[in-house]
């Protein structure tokens, strides 16, 4: 919204200030910032009222961790709903609306309206369980799908978002791709981190504490993706209006930090799948749409981690009925080791953000 004020520059000019990404960028992370912190205790304390406590797994599933995690009987859960709701506001003040952005908040709105009917299912009936699989990946996929169709339909993006890059190389390795595989390709990458996220979603403060340096690194990404000039420079596929994108990671960062404030270790609240599968749709999406999706392996390792330690376990269980660790997610395994949740936070934290700096220097590497 206040982008448009710039076209008022000949009555004020500072009003020009408005049209630039990096400008809005910083105030976006400040507005959802206040927001969620102002917002934050106002939600977490209706989530009180109505009961709104995370389930947890008993000793005879869980066995030892159910008495590490004790003290989580009485936090409450659905606290994504004011990470959402500071991007959401956020962004309605700071972006240039246009179809990468309008996209992008309506898949991690959708996504969280899935988090929402997890979240209240499990709630409802006292278990982890919430909503099934085939219904979560269901709706996944219709998301996805509609976006898709979308951005097709949309004349001046449907060329631009159609082509498959590999980090690494220049030029696209797939440019006229089916329209099956391309959705089997966006539906993998924006559900497989969405999924990921919410694997990580484990323990006080990891999960949005590896989000914001990934969206940090991705405001990057899409900012020189958008800029002819550095998008030239660095051999990368130029996509106008794709760099307001880096406006809505700023505003991910901003309510991911207002969060994190409440969250840290000791949690005053979770996030729940609300907000998990949001910030992973969000950030699936801008992967996408940057062409910066097997990036994503990298910038998000600690998420791409702690899925493949699942897949490892499940698999490895069933063909050959031993367990490759503890217990999984990976972070249950070094809490089984009876490190901290804190030192084990921090150091997957470092990971994450010498990940988002290698993957920054893959822009150069082409």
């Amino acid at each position: 919204m206040f982008y448009y004020l710039c076209h008022f520059e000949s009555i004020w000019g500072p009003f020009r200030l408005f049209k630039y990404v990096t400008f809005r960028g910083i105030f976006a992370l400040i507005t959802a910032l206040l927001w969620g912190l102002w917002i934050g205790p106002k939600i977490f304390a209706w989530l009180h009222r109505k009961n709104m406590k995370d389930i947890v797994r008993d000793a005879a599933t869980i066995g030892q961790l159910a008495n590490l995690h004790a003290s989580k009987q009485n936090v409450p859960t659905m606290g994504g709903l004011a990470i959402v709701s500071g991007v959401l506001f956020s962004s309605l003040l700071w972006l240039k609306f246009n179809v990468y952005c309008l996209g992008t908040l309506c898949v991690g709105l959708a996504f969280a309206c899935i988090g929402m009917i997890d979240d209240g299912l499990k709630l409802k009936h006292k278990n982890t369980k919430g909503i099934s699989s085939i219904w979560k990946w269901l709706i996944q996929g219709v998301t996805t799908f509609v976006l898709l169709y979308y951005l097709i339909s949309t004349p001046y993006v449907s060329d631009k978002i159609t082509p498959i890059y590999v980090t690494f190389i220049k030029m696209p390795v797939w440019v006229f791709v089916p329209a099956s595989i391309l959705f089997l390709f966006w539906f993998l990458v924006i559900s497989g981190t969405s999924n990921a996220l919410n694997l990580t979603d484990g323990i006080d403060g990891l999960a949005i504490g590896c989000t914001l340096t990934v969206s940090l690194t991705y405001a990057v990404f899409a900012y020189v993706t958008g800029h002819a000039n550095l998008s030239h420079y660095l051999h990368l596929p130029y996509l106008t209006g794709v760099e307001e994108l880096s406006v809505l990671c700023f505003a991910i960062v901003g309510a991911g930090l207002s969060f994190l404030w409440f969250n840290a270790y000791p949690a005053e609240i979770f996030m729940g799948d609300t907000g998990s599968l949001a910030l992973g749709g969000w950030i699936g999406c801008i992967a996408l749409m940057t062409h910066q999706a097997f990036t994503l392996i990298l910038v998000g390792f600690v998420f791409f981690l702690e899925a493949l330690s699942v897949i490892l376990q499940v698999g490895s269980f069933k063909i050959f009925k031993k367990r490759c660790f503890k217990m999984t997610p990976l972070h249950h395994h070094f809490e089984l080791m009876q490190i901290h949740e804190s030192k084990i936070i921090v150091r997957f934290w470092i990971i994450s953000l010498l990940c988002g700096l290698l993957g920054l220097i893959t822009l150069k590497l082409r």
